[in-house]
């Protein structure tokens, strides 16, 4: 059964945030493309908390540790605590879901639906163990199926970790989900999917497909420069994505990203 997030009534507009791409280490001092991934996502949290009074749902779409480790997971879960809001992970391709999963013991973090409103938000996992490129599997596309079909009267969003569309960007053309075609093949069948959601590309993007729209987010560390030939680091800072999700389907969403950052990217340094 999916869980029930908030006391919000489905007459309500739920405020959500995304939280993407953090790449935590262990260590405080871990960097990624020299880097702070700690400092960063601190910076961005302090934002959340200017910005963001009330919200209703945080999300973290994968890759919330570089390192794959308990203790990079705890951190991330006692940093994002702050934020005073229902939470929920799900895993990219740089994390360890065991390990995850400890870290998220005696809690619903990981519980894949969520009733909140008059939405649905379901979670999938596209990560393959020891593989950059995601995949979902049969039990995911289960999972997706099961949860649409059970609550047609809610509007829906769908998140998971990998791009399932081209996203002009040529090095990242190979590493995104291998099976985009069965995911839509699910999807077209409901028309009460509003909006997919996902993290990976550490860049902003925004289109539509068969009017459902579909949302890529910054990470809270590293950006990558969008439309690149080659692996190449974007100076935009880091950022996070909210979202309102309105009773009668209307979702608002726009990027805020951090003021008054500086970084020197060190291509030498710790590589995505």
């Amino acid at each position: 059964m999916p869980s029930e997030s908030t006391q919000s009534t489905p007459a309500d507009a739920v405020l959500l945030v995304q939280l993407s791409d953090s790449h935590l280490f262990a260590e405080a001092d871990g960097t990624l493309l020299g880097m702070n991934t700690r400092d960063s996502l601190q910076r961005v949290i302090d934002c959340v908390l200017a910005e963001q009074p009330g919200v209703d749902l945080l999300l973290a779409t994968g890759d919330l540790s570089q390192d794959g480790t308990v203790a990079s997971y705890r951190q991330f879960r006692e940093m994002s605590e702050v934020i005073g809001a229902p939470t929920r992970w799900l895993p990219g391709n740089h994390d360890e879901l065991p390990e995850m999963a400890e870290a998220a013991r005696h809690s619903d973090l990981l519980e894949p639906v969520v009733d909140i409103g008059n939405w649905r938000i379901i979670l999938l996992d596209s990560a393959v163990p020891g593989s950059v490129p995601g995949y979902l599997q049969d039990e995911q596309l289960q999972l997706l199926a099961q949860a649409l079909s059970e609550a047609p009267q809610r509007h829906h969003l769908v998140c998971f970790h990998h791009h399932p569309i081209s996203i002009d960007c040529a090095w990242m053309e190979p590493i995104g989900l291998r099976n985009p075609e069965a995911l839509f093949a699910v999807l077209d069948r409901f028309p009460q999917v509003r909006a997919l959601l996902w993290g990976h590309i550490h860049q902003e993007l925004d289109r539509e497909r068969n009017g459902v729209r579909l949302l890529a987010s910054p990470s809270t560390c590293v950006q990558f420069a969008p439309g690149s030939e080659d692996f190449k680091v974007d100076d935009k800072a880091p950022g996070y994505r909210w979202l309102r999700l309105h009773s009668d389907g209307r979702l608002e969403t726009a990027i805020s990203r951090v003021r008054g950052f500086d970084f020197e990217v060190d291509y030498g340094g710790t590589g995505y």
